[in-house]
């Protein structure tokens, strides 16, 4: 059971085991890209391209779908980045119903989970594998995998690693879970940390906060949907940055303390200098700082909201 592209090496990985899918679940085709034109999700086109039953359905409580599930007569269900699923659903599978998260649970359990270690500035993160239960991200946790994230990797570069260290780690629960070797680990609630949805106040840059701080939180959103301020008026996404030790104490959080071609645009923030080096102006393509230069003639001074 899964949707996006981050749940493509968890599916390749089975479908290369020794394991038999027995059918497919994922979201109902959408419109997509610029004609809306209605596509599946990646999910389904790889299992088209694979010979497997796709079930698609719109909603995941109807008897009928419980009827067609019960009908392959699954030993195991795996999800990866799918939706939330009645417990009529979980239970079918007499060996239960097992989900990759890319935390290490109790951490950052939610819909954001990538996104939120970034934006908090964690130094490590990883890959858990749990039994399904009614309370969302709480089961007994399988197997994990720690990671260490780089200073500078973004949401869409971590994303990747962990999905495809995710996949080694459904087929290592995969196969424990048939040889009736787990040992379940019960978790923590105490130490839960809590990973919600993103909305856009979260993009939204405040320049009072560190340095340090703004960078995380521009990575957290990269490539999409990206951290954002005010420019003239005017959205101004920023999708990669560097922290730098220029201030001004003349100037206050958010003001431009250096344009020029050989130094960039450094803005000031509560503590340090912050230089965008990838942004987006509104109802523009992504340029480098040293185009965003050329084409606004930015002053010392002029301020981003």
């Amino acid at each position: 059971m899964g949707t996006p592209k981050f749940a493509l090496p968890s599916l390749e990985a089975l479908l290369k085991s020794e394991h038999q899918i027995a059918g497919i679940i994922t979201q109902p085709d959408r419109p997509r890209g610029r004609g809306r034109k209605l596509s599946p999700t990646p999910v389904k086109e790889l299992a088209l391209k694979n010979g497997l039953l796709v079930f698609d359905p719109e909603d995941l409580k109807s008897d009928d779908l419980v009827e067609k599930l019960e009908a392959t007569n699954p030993d195991l269900a795996v999800v990866v980045a799918f939706r939330i699923l009645p417990e009529k659903i979980f239970t079918i599978p007499p060996k239960g119903t097992i989900n990759l998260h890319p935390s290490l649970l109790p951490k950052y359990r939610g819909a954001a989970p990538i996104n939120w270690a970034l934006i908090e500035g964690e130094t490590k993160t990883g890959v858990t594998t749990f039994f399904i239960r009614k309370k969302v991200d709480t089961g007994n946790i399988i197997l994990q995998r720690e990671v260490e994230i780089s200073p500078d990797e973004n949401y869409g570069e971590l994303k990747e690693r962990l999905a495809k260290i995710g996949a080694e780690l459904v087929i290592e629960t995969v196969e424990l879970i048939e040889k009736g070797e787990v040992k379940i680990l019960s978790q923590d609630n105490s130490q839960a940390t809590s990973a919600p949805k993103l909305t856009p106040q979260v993009g939204k840059i405040d320049w009072s906060e560190s340095a340090e701080k703004i960078k995380n939180l521009i990575r957290g959103l990269s490539p999409a949907p990206g951290a954002y301020t005010f420019f003239r008026g005017k959205l101004l996404k920023i999708f990669d940055s560097e922290v730098v030790d220029e201030d001004d104490p003349a100037k206050n959080p958010g003001e431009v303390i250096t344009a020029d071609k050989n130094q960039g645009i450094v803005v000031k923030t509560r503590m340090g200098g912050l230089k965008p080096l990838l942004l987006q102006p509104e109802g523009k393509k992504r340029i480098t700082a040293e185009e965003f230069l050329r084409g606004y003639r930015i002053e010392i001074g002029e301020r981003l909201d």
